[in-house]
């Protein structure tokens, strides 16, 4: 159980490092938009959002914590929603240095993290309250992560391979 747990930190702090390494040599684009379908009846209240592939193949879109504006990749290898420091500062969370209690394991090592609850992600009119996340320093995470604890929420999330769109589902 150790080795598997070892390799998973291993493959999780490879692909983050891989992310980064593209971000560095893919040219920045407009990130595309995102596209919310509310579903008829049938299922009623059934609201998708289909998130297409950027520049990268990673799946951007935005979102908002507390009314702010926040720009995500969803990564479904994320256990938690994971924000930069300065990202958590624009909506007012500014963890103290004894917050910083969690370790996790990054492209760029291992690092401390402030756990935080988020009372409300809203991401293209999918609303999830009570979130829990982690903020990390701006040196270890160039990316807000939509992870887990708010994928997890959702009715479904899968990669549509027919149009290779990331699906939310709510």
């Amino acid at each position: 159980m150790r080795n598997i747990m070892i390799f998973a930190a291993i493959m999780i702090g490879l692909g983050t490092f891989m992310a980064q390494v593209a971000d560095k040599m893919a040219p920045a684009s407009a990130t595309p938009s995102a596209h919310l379908v509310v579903t008829p009846a049938g299922q009623a209240g059934t609201r998708s959002l289909s998130i297409p592939r950027d520049g990268r193949g990673h799946f951007a879109t935005e979102g908002r914590i507390d009314g702010q504006r926040i720009a995500f990749m969803v990564d479904t290898g994320a256990s938690v929603v994971a924000l930069n420091e300065s990202s958590a500062a624009r909506f007012g969370l500014r963890p103290s240095r004894n917050d910083y209690r969690a370790t996790v394991t990054t492209a760029n090592g291992t690092v401390k993290a402030a756990p935080a609850r988020l009372a409300m992600v809203e991401v293209g009119g999918l609303i999830v309250r009570d979130v829990d996340a982690m903020v990390l320093p701006d040196e270890a995470l160039s990316e807000n992560l939509l992870g887990l604890s708010f994928l997890s929420k959702l009715r479904r999330f899968e990669y549509a391979t027919a149009n290779g769109k990331m699906v939310l589902e709510q």
